[in-house]
């Protein structure tokens, strides 16, 4: 079984692009979605987070994400801090979960791929990128958020360029070039 890491920055489109991966019978762990589950349900984590970040982040039994952003986009040391946290039970799911599966590729959707040096672990990666404009809109549609934010999210990511030193694959997703063959070409790869 291959393991492959696939990432992109906001808006990128990687998401999509692991549910054409999932559609065409490849299963998809989605990390992201699995750290957002761990912070509202795993005793052991909310526990360190509240001692880490304070009583506020978990205000009356609701999970407060402004507050964890504010926090970690205010100072990089609890950012560190928060991923150690985190991270160690998002790879034990990850684990756990490829045990379980039985295609010759499995993918692991991360935002963080790469800045955790997660992506050494795996037999390749993809990076999916786009223009930044496009990923701009993307996002504030999606988040039904402000272009000034999004570009603040996106000044805390890695950029593509360095992103893509590192990469086995790049799919561009600028809403011009045809995904499927990229994609198509990228699992031909894998599956030799």
């Amino acid at each position: 079984m291959k393991v492959v890491g696939i990432t992109g920055g906001i808006g990128s489109g990687k998401s999509i692009i692991c549910s054409v991966i999932e559609k065409i019978g490849f299963p998809v762990f989605y990390s992201d979605k699995e750290a957002k589950e761990i912070l509202v349900s795993d005793k052991d984590v909310i526990n360190k987070l509240t001692s880490l970040i304070g009583v506020e982040l978990y205000k009356d039994g609701v999970f407060h994400k402004e507050v964890l952003a504010n926090k970690i986009f205010n100072d990089p040391s609890i950012k560190e801090k928060v991923n150690h946290i985190i991270h160690p039970k998002v790879r034990e799911k990850f684990s756990q979960w490829v045990n379980l599966q039985k295609s010759s590729i499995v993918f692991n959707e991360a935002a963080i791929l790469f800045e955790t040096g997660m992506y050494k672990n795996y037999d390749a990666t993809v990076i999916v990128t786009a223009p930044k404009p496009i990923r701009i809109n993307r996002a504030v549609k999606r988040d039904h958020t402000t272009k000034e934010a999004v570009e603040n999210r996106i000044k805390n990511q890695w950029t593509d360029e360095d992103k893509i030193k590192l990469a086995n694959f790049i799919i561009v997703n600028d809403d011009l070039t045809l995904v499927i063959p990229q994609l198509e070409k990228v699992l031909l790869s894998l599956d030799n």
